[in-house]
């Protein structure tokens, strides 16, 4: 049998995190129990998610869960796995309404829940909904709740009808259609990446539609690539005001915030 040192040593893909998933140790006790023989199952089960490392498998999808924001989720190959660049729109959103007001929250395209949950944990005052296409996905982000949300499943705005809302965010499929950096995600969900050619599809749908879904001076909030803020704030720029761009914590384009502009 081979003993937690041995594996440490083997040099092998996330072996410290996947030995505490295995052994249920912390990091600090792999090093002071390091001379530990694992079991025949124990070992049986390490080398089938080190060979999994070693296929691609993100380290989320083995162990279940990543943490975001101040929450862990789980996750699943129908999820995506959280990005810390998406806690921008957290942050944003949190800092938009007055620490007591109420606000009806849309998510889009929710994915494993990280924003709904993180925004209704933060403000158990607020109304929120989360949609996504993916009744899968619906499943999972139902299960990271830790309040009273309301998920539908459905494409973009069919799936809440005649309903509006004083904050839309989405974190949209944005990648391009044969970007090379799709070959490091192929055991994330594709549909849940890219959106035609430049990457803007999903997004010209939400900014087309979102005026109808939105209260008077409502808010719209999206993620996007570092490459597509300039033309976003254009295409916002026949319905909406008070269009401000915000960088993540790389210094990248990340988002756009946008206020409905009132018709007369």
């Amino acid at each position: 049998m081979k003993t937690i040192q041995q594996y440490l040593d083997s040099g092998a893909i996330d072996i410290a995190p996947l030995l505490s998933l295995v052994l249920n140790k912390s990091n600090v006790e792999l090093i002071t129990q390091n001379e530990y023989q694992l079991t025949p199952t124990e070992q049986q089960t390490l080398d089938a998610f080190i060979q999994q490392r070693i296929d691609g498998m993100p380290f989320s999808y083995i162990s279940g869960n990543k943490g975001f924001y101040h929450l862990d989720f789980k996750v699943t190959p129908d999820t995506l796995i959280p990005r810390p660049e998406t806690e921008l729109l957290i942050d944003i959103a949190l800092d938009l309404f007055p620490k007591n007001q109420t606000c009806k929250l849309l998510d889009m395209g929710t994915g494993s829940g990280i924003i709904a949950v993180t925004l209704a944990d933060k403000n158990p005052h607020w109304a929120v909904t989360g949609t996504d296409f993916s009744s899968a996905a619906i499943e999972i982000a139902q299960q990271n709740a830790t309040t009273d949300i309301n998920f539908a499943q459905g494409s973009w705005f069919d799936a809440v009808p005649n309903q509006t809302f004083d904050l839309i965010i989405s974190n949209p499929p944005y990648i391009e259609q044969g970007d090379a950096y799709l070959n490091d995600l192929t055991h994330e969900p594709i549909t849940a990446l890219t959106a035609g050619k430049d990457g803007l599809d999903d997004i010209r749908i939400i900014i087309d539609q979102a005026p109808d879904y939105l209260n008077k001076n409502g808010f719209l909030l999206l993620e996007h690539g570092h490459n597509q803020q300039l033309i976003i704030v254009e295409l916002l720029s026949k319905n909406f005001i008070n269009i401000q761009t915000f960088k993540d914590y790389n210094s990248n384009d990340r988002a756009v915030l946008a206020q409905l502009k009132q018709t007369t």
